[in-house]
């Protein structure tokens, strides 16, 4: 079957795009960021620290170890004398 040439067109420009490491993208966003979101290619490619400091900043700080134990023992119930044990039922009867 013959190639379109959009489509020809488009594979050659991602093959160019290759060579100098970059790729093609869709992005789906509202249309009042479309000059941002179709800047961040350029500034991105030219400045490492740029991405750096995009991807630290959606990733967000890590998490620091033992994070969620501290958060537990924060918690108000921590002395409450909490009675967490449960009856011990024997379940349906299947029929297989």
């Amino acid at each position: 079957m013959m190639e379109s040439s959009q489509k020809r067109a488009i594979r050659k420009n991602c093959s160019r795009l290759g060579e100098r490491d970059l790729a093609r993208f869709k992005v789906l966003g509202r249309d009042a960021d479309r000059d941002l979101i179709r800047s961040l290619p350029r500034r991105q490619s030219e400045a490492s620290k740029l991405r750096a400091t995009v991807s630290q900043a959606i990733a967000g700080a890590p998490p620091k170890p033992g994070g969620s134990l501290a958060a537990l023992r924060r918690s108000p119930l921590v002395n409450a004398e909490l009675d967490l044990s449960r009856p011990r039922e024997e379940g349906r009867k299947v029929d297989l």
